[in-house]
């Protein structure tokens, strides 16, 4: 049963997509006129499922103004990248992520069909809702950001899963969603997106860690994978090794001390929430590891020399 229900709401996206308004609309570029794709759904949608199920697809190179996440169901695809300068082979259970504006196109053409599952998300929507939940990985949080102060950015995400099993159950759940639309199927949708930020999130982090590494490199990626509640015995602990063993190693290497480069971490993350988020400065407070804004308040001021709200008023 749920096989043919899958079938059939795979079915109907692909027609679908065949249907939304995918027409290239020139934007100017500082160097050059490009072509661009506007959000292809209705306004009040704030995400997306598309479905392209066949054996030929070609895009011209275009930008987009949207975020989106393309999944390799069945077969292999191509991506091109100005960034890379050539074509990027999406190989089955991998996913391309782009942010908005980025140039892409999309080029396949094989014997068998192939199904590539998109995840299209508003600019305003991934912002207010999604990127904080990201915070927790630096790397990662500044790729996303990345959109808010490069308007052309060429950065993207090639990315494997390990488990692919738990990845295309959740995509299948938003196919199905999607493909038979409730009156809350927006609101439906929008944990299922966040399970599935948060499992790249995860194969991201996997996929970051070089053998190469610096056990210095490698506490400063715990610390901020954790600095909303990291102490320096926790760290030693986790690496197992003597806290003023870190602490020195840390100050030899870097030329900071550890509660230093906990507060440099969470000052630029706060900085990032306030400049693109619409979170309350409580909020933010709080992800930081502040247990109270008054707290933040004094942290943020003798920071930057400016209190928050002052900061987010010299912004505008």
């Amino acid at each position: 049963m749920k096989s043919d229900i899958l079938k059939s709401a795979i079915d109907k996206l692909s027609r679908h997509f065949a249907a939304r308004n995918w027409k290239y609309l020139d934007i100017a570029t500082e160097k050059t006129i490009e072509k661009s794709f506007a959000w292809p759904g209705s306004p009040e949608e704030n995400i997306m499922i598309c479905v392209h199920k066949g054996k030929d697809i070609r895009e011209l190179f275009h930008r987009q103004d949207f975020f989106f996440f393309n999944f390799a169901y069945e077969g292999n695809y191509s991506a091109l990248s100005y960034k890379s300068n050539n074509y990027i082979t999406i190989q089955e259970n991998e996913c391309y992520i782009g942010q908005p504006f980025s140039g892409y196109a999309l080029y396949a053409h094989s014997e068998k069909e192939f199904t590539i599952i998109g995840i299209l998300i508003q600019k305003e929507t991934f912002f207010k809702i999604f990127l904080p939940i990201l915070s927790a990985d630096t790397k990662l949080f500044r790729f996303f950001l990345n959109a808010q102060t490069n308007k052309y950015s060429e950065e993207f995400i090639h990315l494997h899963f390990n488990d692919t099993c738990n990845i295309r159950t959740l995509l299948e759940m938003m196919v199905i969603e999607y493909a038979n639309p409730q009156e809350d199927t927006q609101a439906v949708l929008q944990p299922m997106v966040l399970t599935l930020l948060m499992y790249v999130a995860r194969q991201y982090k996997l996929s970051e860690i070089h053998k190469n590494e610096t056990l210095s490199d490698k506490i400063i990626r715990y610390i901020s994978e954790h600095n909303d509640c990291i102490k320096l015995k926790d760290v030693a602990r986790h690496f197992s090794y003597h806290p003023n063993y870190v602490s020195a190693l840390l100050h030899r290497e870097l030329g900071k001390s550890f509660s230093e480069i906990v507060l440099e971490q969470r000052m630029e993350k706060a900085v990032s929430l306030l400049k693109n988020t619409s979170l309350s400065i409580e909020k933010i407070a709080g992800m930081l590891g502040y247990s109270n804004s008054s707290n933040f308040y004094k942290a943020f001021r003798k920071y930057y020399q400016q209190t928050p709200r002052e900061f987010i008023t010299t912004q505008k």
